[in-house]
């Protein structure tokens, strides 16, 4: 009898213990769904770069800081590439909850979503080799070869603002124009300014960037359409990070080595975009 009890009671025991179990992992899926999915580049050093599983560049640490200050842990940030083209329809399928990817702020783009921002003005400028002492801006590449992505404006703008000689060529990415830069391919390299910094950064010191940006690019955070309280809470989070010298920083650690500075003009900006009447 004495055994029946104690076969009894450890079977009890065993079942409660299964059951404690089953109530923990219940407990633990259930904190797991306090995520947030942000989309970034993964292929702009200095801006969004993804290197194994180590997210990098200037927007990575804008939207870390954001996802913080709305009561996330840096593990609870799901991060997602957002190639340009998809922008629009990843928010829209909400397939992301953000997106801090160079996206800049137009009236074409806020028919579909919407923004919080600007965390950063940037402006289109030029990438040349470390040696080059002749193009000092937009106006002196009649006659040279320019590098831009696929898809792009930016070379266009130049050709048909500043120098309508200038021959154009067009790459995948911008990875590939510094290769082709590297190599005596191209004379020049045109996108925003911070992307540029980042090729720098990433170049041993083999390229460097102009530093006379001649457009104005308001990056802001895509978001869900019609969210404006997001949209307020997002820009809480960027002011603060302006006003703690957080975002400084976050500029210096990023573009390094660089010489690139933000056009004290438009910078740092005030965040108020997206929070409805």
């Amino acid at each position: 009898m004495t055994k029946l009890l104690a076969k009894t009671a450890a079977a009890v025991l065993a079942a409660v213990s299964v059951l404690s179990l089953a109530a923990c992992g219940s407990s633990s899926a259930d904190s797991s769904d306090h995520k947030i999915t942000i989309g970034i580049k993964f292929d702009q050093p200095g801006v969004g770069f993804k290197k194994g599983g180590t997210y990098t560049g200037f927007d990575v640490s804008v939207a870390r800081y954001i996802a913080n200050q709305l009561g996330y842990k840096d593990y609870e940030i799901v991060w997602k590439e957002a190639p340009s083209k998809q922008r629009e329809a990843m928010l829209q399928n909400r397939d992301v909850d953000m997106i801090l990817a160079s996206y800049s702020i137009t009236d074409d783009r806020k028919k579909t979503v919407d923004f919080a921002g600007p965390y950063l003005v940037a402006g289109q400028d030029l990438l040349v080799r470390a040696d080059n002492t002749t193009i000092q801006g937009p106006e002196d590449l009649n006659g040279k070869r320019l590098c831009s992505v696929t898809g792009s404006t930016s070379a266009v703008v130049i050709k048909e603002k500043y120098s309508n000689q200038v021959q154009l060529m067009e790459q995948p990415s911008y990875a590939e124009c510094a290769t082709a830069l590297f190599s005596g391919i191209v004379d020049a390299v045109t996108t925003d300014n911070i992307i540029l910094a980042g090729l720098a950064s990433n170049s041993r010191g083999r390229l460097k960037l102009v530093g006379k940006p001649f457009t104005q690019e308001y990056y802001g955070v895509g978001i869900h359409k019609g969210d404006h309280d997001l949209a307020k809470k997002i820009n809480a989070a960027i002011n603060k990070m302006i006003s703690t010298g957080d975002w400084e920083q976050a500029i210096e650690e990023n573009t390094q080595g660089t010489g690139f500075t933000p056009d004290p003009a438009y910078n740092p900006p005030t965040a108020n975009e997206g929070e409805g009447n």
